[in-house]
């Protein structure tokens, strides 16, 4: 794949339009958990997975689980950017009760993997198509991004055991660790941290990246695994709401979303579309 770096950073742009658009125009939404992925899910689609928005079903694909779900503004907009869609379709986000793009992902959509959004799914649904992908010897990977908030479900870590058992050198997971959650800071909450040793102990290879720096991002993704027979967790440092002032590093922003007036007076600064 030739990568562009300048395309993934405007593909990163185009991810934040379009989240602050749909959830602005329908009132709806978790905003600041997908701004602060669009790097990452930029990156990964225009840098580092194989797949077919021709066939969304090709055997060989890289596969994306966003265990994250309510982040999925961010999925939708990369989705329709890299052709499973016509853009037009995000103006159907959360407009009525069968949209194809509801609040949270489902795999009635092309290109969603995994109905998500019930935390602490993801990495043991990545787990069952890693070892599936193992078994029929295919040679293609399995991203999932989770949020730092969502390594409370205890699930996770009984999966993270299982991949480190099964060898799956071919599962990464991304931990989206903007350091806050529905009603506070992640570390008020539930300790997370030394989170870096506590992966290494459950027999991952483990790296941190700034998971808004491109240059970081594209090789340590790239390179994955870091070690053969060990799955890979990379801990992606973001700000939650990266992108729009406002929102950013913002508690009470993990179900905000603008109203109309404050959409139309950031518009034209932001570089984003008239409401109809």
């Amino acid at each position: 794949m030739d990568i562009n770096r300048d395309e993934i950073r405007k593909t990163a742009e185009q991810i934040r339009k379009d989240c602050i658009c749909m959830s602005t125009r329908a009132n709806f939404g978790h905003l600041a958990p997908a701004l602060s992925s669009a790097d990452i899910i930029a990156t990964l689609y225009k840098g580092i997975m194989n797949y077919r928005p021709d066939n969304p079903q090709w055997p060989d694909r890289d596969s994306f689980i966003l265990s994250k779900g309510h982040g999925c503004l961010a999925l939708y907009s990369i989705l329709s950017q890299v052709g499973y869609y016509k853009r037009d379709l995000l103006r159907d986000f959360a407009s009525k009760c069968d949209t194809m793009l509801p609040g949270h992902p489902e795999i009635k959509l092309p290109g969603v993997e995994a109905n998500t959004g019930s935390l602490g799914h993801g990495i043991p649904l990545a787990i069952g198509m890693a070892l599936a992908a193992k078994m029929d010897d295919r040679k293609c990977r399995v991203f999932v991004l989770t949020g730092d908030g969502e390594l409370e479900e205890g699930t996770n870590w009984e999966a993270a055991m299982i991949a480190a058992k099964h060898k799956l050198d071919n599962l990464v997971v991304i931990v989206d660790r903007n350091s806050l959650q529905l009603g506070d800071f992640t570390e008020n909450i539930s300790q997370l941290e030394p989170l870096e040793d506590k992966w290494r102990a459950f027999g991952w290879s483990t790296k941190n990246v700034n998971g808004h720096n491109i240059e970081e991002l594209l090789p340590s993704l790239n390179s994955a695994p870091y070690e053969t027979g060990r799955p890979t967790a990379v801990i992606a440092h973001t700000i939650k709401g990266k992108g729009l002032e406002i929102a950013e590093n913002k508690i009470e922003w993990h179900h905000k979303v603008l109203t109309r007036e404050q959409y139309e007076s950031l518009k034209d600064n932001l570089g984003l579309e008239a409401l109809e």
